[in-house]
């Protein structure tokens, strides 16, 4: 908590706004939602094994009490974080005009995407060995397809005119809190270990290097998980994806 705040006042210093201040309420919302969130994934993770709680021993309902506390605080990290990162100017200047990228037939593409992504979900209890990297990038593309599907906007709408400030700060300010939370982690009683088949090698605290690709797209799933909250319901869609111009200081 004392992270989100920081980040939050730094934001604040810089650009006169932050999320904490000008969306109070939606921000508060972002904590029971990050905690159910967090939770899919814990449920996924009984398929790979990839990483296990030791340290203090809790009780279940204590366990489920303390975990739900600490799960409830990454996507107001995350978030903020990608607030705090758009607020420098070089990430506008140099991406939101950068690679255009356009699909025909969105809709086309979201319903085979959905179900490759889907098929690769229900493979990790075959496969969790091969396939436990689909963990972080199926639930990505499943709720990417089915805005597509229905014709909304998404995280990746704005590539078509090349404007990459959404996707990227979202990436890295999911990769920013996993450098911090794998950190405190380290030297933490109660922590997290992991076991990741093919790259359990050069840790970085307790994470191989290699593991921390895993929170580019999870970073983007937070993002579109919280434009559920964030987003003005009378603006245009994903509206918090975007940041102007004017905003950002060097």
């Amino acid at each position: 908590m004392a992270y989100i705040l920081t980040v939050n006042a730094l934001t604040f210093r810089r650009t006169g706004r932050c999320l904490l201040l000008d969306r109070t309420s939606r921000f508060f919302l972002l904590f029971p939602l990050s905690a159910v969130f967090w939770w899919s994934f814990e449920y996924l993770n009984r398929f790979v094994q990839n990483w296990q709680y030791a340290g203090v021993q809790f009780g279940p309902g204590e366990y489920i009490l303390y975990a739900t506390l600490s799960f409830s605080t990454v996507l107001p990290a995350v978030m903020s974080t990608r607030e705090f990162i758009l607020s420098f100017a070089f990430i506008q200047s140099r991406y939101r005009a950068f690679l255009h990228v356009r699909l025909s037939h969105p809709p086309w593409w979201g319903a085979f995407i959905l179900c490759a992504a889907a098929a690769g979900l229900a493979g990790l209890g075959i496969w969790p060995d091969h396939l436990f990297a689909l963990l972080w990038v199926s639930p990505l593309l499943i709720l990417v397809s089915f805005q597509a599907m229905n014709k909304e906007a998404t995280i990746f709408s704005p590539l078509v005119r090349g404007d990459w400030t959404g996707v990227l700060a979202s990436a890295l300010a999911a990769l920013m809190c996993g450098f911090f939370w794998e950190m405190w982690n380290s030297w933490s009683l109660a922590k997290w270990t992991y076991q990741v088949p093919f790259v359990q090698r050069f840790e970085v605290f307790e994470m191989p290097i290699l593991g921390y690709a895993g929170y580019l797209p999870f970073g983007l799933e937070c993002a579109v998980i919280s434009e559920l909250i964030l987003k003005d319901m009378k603006s245009a869609p994903a509206d918090f994806i975007e940041r102007p111009v004017g905003a950002s200081i060097p």
